[in-house]
């Protein structure tokens, strides 16, 4: 091994002498890709010596209390960082193989792996062996689409894919255990200073968080190009403001003196069926409690999907477009649609996918969620949007960037 690594050392080191500026842009990208694959089986190769290291007893040999202290002293890192290696090259030597040779391949990367092994070890403890053999076939193949914090959001379900049969009880199981942790851990702390101003800390469960955010986001925007406020300094401002505007009645923006909207998604088939957990806008859920005391005094909107996805039908409230046209597209967007951006709703604009200027009418079919980012890039890109058989937006890349021009999805918001 010591040759092969010596080899290696020393071809790595000779490319740190190339010249990048000459490489043209497929290269330069290609190269990257490499050197990042090159990176993640230099990481297994790490991961198993230091699993070596510690099983052998190293560390108490030369005297070190620990293996992550003696690593700490040796490549000189940090305890947090020398203890993560320990745990991640226990869990990979300890976890199902595929996980270590996915990393050693180059197809994941280190984070990645961390993920899927926490998972899979979830899995494990729920639903078996066999069910967690076929988490990991899912999640390295997931690993490929999506970044260890989508990766590790997505596995949260991957009981759906793999044990449906325990799914319901782990997920109705697991989301109590966090709202009771979320109970036992609110509060809010006002620490009163010496010149009159308060400090105020604390940690929301989900609920309070998700009120917050309704009612101070619409606040906490720019006044205009020149406002010299800081992102914190208007949000103080827009707390200021809503105690004012509690206090006068009647005088609350829209969107924070409407009660409290749920959206039942649900399909045809279970229309009639009991109500069951909840999702924020924000994408935190509710436990089916939550969500039956909030429709105590909250307009519920039954959303009906047909068998394939699609919206077939959103309640109104109102008689206006824009209320629930918006509501839709919130309910079957989620956050922007361009592929890769995990924007939420609140942080959208609605584009007309034919321009209204070019002719577009104002419904569903023809308008799509896109952050102002994305919504500038549309407008002034190469970039095509459109409407799947499924009735979910597709951008079309442009030739220069993929000369096949597969349409591509945004999967951060919708479970693949």
């Amino acid at each position: 091994m010591m040759e092969e690594l010596a080899q290696a050392e020393a071809a790595v080191a000779a490319c740190g002498d190339a010249a990048t500026w000459a490489l043209r842009e497929h290269d330069l990208v290609a190269a990257l890709d490499a050197a990042h694959r090159l990176e993640q089986r230099l990481a297994a190769v790490k991961l198993a010596l230091v699993r070596a290291v510690d099983s052998r007893g190293t560390a108490a040999a030369q005297s070190a209390s620990s293996t992550t202290v003696w690593l700490r002293d040796r490549l000189r890192l940090t305890v947090p960082a020398a203890r993560r290696l320990v745990d991640l090259a226990a869990a990979l030597d300890a976890g199902a193989p595929g996980v270590r040779a996915a990393l050693a391949n180059g197809d994941i990367s280190v984070e990645q792996a961390r993920v899927i092994g926490d998972t899979v070890n979830t899995v494990h403890t729920a639903a078996g062996a066999e069910a967690a053999d076929k988490a990991v076939g899912v999640l390295v193949e997931w690993a490929g689409q999506f970044d260890p914090t989508l990766l590790r959001r997505l596995g949260t379900r991957i009981l759906d894919h793999v044990a449906p049969e325990v799914a319901d009880a782990a997920n109705r199981a697991a989301l109590e255990t966090e709202a009771r942790r979320s109970a036992r851990d609110r509060h809010v702390t006002l620490s009163e200073l010496p010149d009159g101003r308060l400090r105020l800390t604390g940690s929301l469960d989900a609920e309070a968080a998700g009120l917050l955010r309704a009612a101070i986001e619409p606040l906490t925007a720019p006044t205009g190009p020149d406002d010299p406020r800081t992102p914190g300094q208007r949000r103080h401002d827009a707390l200021a403001d809503l105690c004012r505007l509690t206090l006068r009645t009647g005088e609350l923006p829209e969107h924070g003196a409407e009660p409290a909207q749920i959206v039942v998604t649900t399909s045809f088939d279970a229309l009639t069926r009991q109500l069951d957990s909840g999702t924020l806008d924000t994408g935190l859920r509710l436990t089916p409690e939550t969500v039956r005391r909030l429709a105590c005094d909250a307009a519920i909107l039954p959303a009906v999907l047909g068998s394939t996805g699609q919206l077939l039908d959103v309640g109104r409230q109102r008689r206006l477009i824009t209320g629930p046209l918006r509501r839709a597209l919130v309910l079957r967007d989620r956050g922007c649609a361009f592929p890769g951006c995990d924007r939420p709703p609140r942080w959208c604009d609605a584009h007309h996918i034919q321009h209204w200027a070019a002719g577009g009418n104002t419904s569903l079919t023809n308008a799509v969620l896109l952050c102002a980012h994305h919504h500038r890039h549309i407008h002034h890109g190469d970039w095509t949007v459109r409407l799947g058989d499924d009735g979910h937006p597709e951008f079309v890349p442009p030739a220069w960037l993929d000369p096949d021009q597969l349409p591509r999805r945004n999967h951060y918001h919708r479970r693949p």
